[in-house]
């Protein structure tokens, strides 16, 4: 399929529009050079509205759109308790952890570990996450995106994978975070935008003309992709093990994902203050509560509309082939500010965990501008390493949204020990730290090769379980490290404004429906 010129124009005119502005929102006055708070914090003065639709944006990209639209072919709705379950991860968020963050004046994830803990831990996990963000994220955001512009435009993937890199490196290269953030409203806007219209017209084909009808239809016609919680005669059973992902091992993905991932709790630090950052929050939970009807649903439809596809991740791409002149254009533009603005909130926090946790912690003094520059050579550098390692690393993958899930879960239940202990009990040292964090990896290792088929869910939930309890014996039966724990908690305010708490109340109301509707 070939974009018409109309649709090639509607593309080129969001890029060329999206990039100005990302120039022009992060401009300073004049005589003002950036320093690293400007660059790597957008100066710490973010409003609610773009930290809310940063979040999303960060994290709605390539792995979402194509990658859940891909299990929802697969395996059906079952796959937007991702989505669901984030909706109340980010009130927790917000009540809980985002009072301590803001509070100690944090940063970066890994200066909390070092200021919470020590140094060991700081670098270790450091070198995970810049590792995790470069090799996983970046590359799998990558070629996913590529699949879907090559489908649409006829263009070679490799070239497609270049220019998506290309592009949303020199995006945020000037301005850092400030111009990631405050664009992103934009951004989102054109995503839901646009992924609803691929939902309405697809719909609307299976309906005959009548949205409403055409789900009615394709639920009648195949109710097993509706089902929430599945059981355990499910072949997919094993990806989503039933009541598990209520109670279980995907708590633990979300609380790592949205409450101490940098590129997602980066926007949240940046904040003007903590009612900011609060609001921001529930305003992304209640974005995440409508997500799966722009990215599972058109998955669904595709069972229907496309039933012999060769891979599930084709699911998106081909759907948008329905899409007339004009919308066409309209929703390839959303699909690439998705792509763009999650590759650009990777990039900025790879640059800012490198330079701040990394390059300023050595002895020599380095002026604020030279920090700003050293961040920019690292963008470069990252986005060169996942260009040429994201064939390699993810060609052969049917369902991409499922290998990252499952990589990133030998990590995840070692980090959320470290950060919960860390934030809520003061006993907890670098010692404990340390051996949930190793423990975590070689548990998992070790419980994927002994018992196979235990679904990476459980065994996330499973694992968690052992390293809290290592990190527990460990941190009691070694000293209390007083002189390495500069976390304030003795006076943070848990309280929470009346908008927060109303909306948090919304959200949670909305969540009862949704899974007693679709059980």
């Amino acid at each position: 399929m070939q974009l018409s010129s109309l649709d090639a124009g509607i593309v080129l005119a969001y890029l060329a529009g999206i990039f100005i502005l990302a120039q022009l929102v992060s401009r300073e006055k004049s005589g003002h050079q950036k320093d690293a708070k400007d660059y790597f914090l957008a100066s710490k003065s973010l409003p609610w509205w773009a930290i809310g639709a940063s979040l999303i944006a960060a994290n709605i990209s390539a792995e979402q759109i194509i990658g859940m639209s891909g299990s929802g072919y697969a395996i059906g709705l079952a796959i937007a308790s991702y989505e669901w379950m984030a909706a109340l991860t980010l009130l927790i968020v917000g009540k809980f952890f985002l009072p301590v963050f803001l509070r100690n004046g944090i940063y970066t994830m890994p200066q909390f570990l070092e200021q919470r803990y020590g140094t060991k831990i700081r670098t270790l996990m450091a070198v995970f996450w810049l590792g995790l963000y470069v090799f996983v994220n970046l590359t799998s955001i990558l070629w996913l995106g590529s699949i879907a512009v090559a489908q649409v435009t006829g263009m070679d993937q490799m070239l497609a994978l270049t220019l998506l890199g290309v592009f949303a490196l020199a995006y945020q290269l000037y301005g850092g975070l400030k111009a990631v953030a405050l664009t992103d409203i934009v951004q989102v806007t054109l995503l839901v935008l646009g992924g609803l219209l691929v939902t309405g017209i697809t719909l609307s084909h299976i309906g005959g003309g009548d949205i409403g009808a055409g789900f009615s239809k394709l639920w009648a016609e195949h109710p097993g992709h509706f089902e929430m919680i599945l059981s355990k005669d499910n072949p997919f059973y094993k990806d989503l093990p039933g009541i598990s992902v209520l109670i279980g091992g995907m708590w633990i993905m979300n609380v790592s994902y949205w409450g101490f991932n940098q590129y997602i709790i980066q926007r949240a630090l940046a904040a003007k203050n903590l009612g900011e950052a609060q609001k921001g929050v529930v305003f992304a939970a209640f974005l995440k509560l409508l997500m799966p009807l722009v990215v599972v649903v058109p998955g669904i439809a595709a069972v229907v509309l496309a039933p012999d596809l060769a891979k599930p991740d084709q699911a998106y791409p081909t759907m948008m082939r329905l899409l007339p002149t004009g919308i066409l254009g309209l929703v390839f533009a959303a699909l690439v500010a998705a792509i763009v603005a999650s590759l650009a909130s990777k990039i900025n926090s790879v640059a800012t965990i490198f330079t701040l946790d990394f390059y300023a912690k050595s002895k020599r003094q380095h002026s604020e501008t030279h920090l700003v520059r050293v961040g920019r050579i690292v963008a470069v550098l990252a986005v060169f390493l996942a260009i040429i390692t994201a064939r390699p690393l993810l060609g052969s993958f049917d369902q991409a949204f499922q290998y990252i899930q499952e990589y990133t879960g030998f990590f995840t239940p070692g980090i959320v020990v470290i950060f919960v202990l860390g934030l809520f009990w003061k006993r907890a040292n670098e010692a404990g730290a340390l051996s949930a964090a190793i423990g975590s990896f070689v548990l998992s290792v070790v419980l994927k090769l002994a018992w196979p088929s235990l679904p990476f869910i459980d065994r996330v939930g499973l694992v968690f379980l052992l390293a809290l309890a290592l990190a527990a014996v460990v941190s009691l039966l070694t000293p209390k490290a007083e002189d390495k724990d500069f976390i304030r908690t003795d006076d943070v305010d848990y309280r929470t404004g009346g908008v927060f708490n109303i909306a948090a109340v919304g959200v949670i109301a909305i969540l009862i429906a949704l899974y007693t509707l679709f059980w």
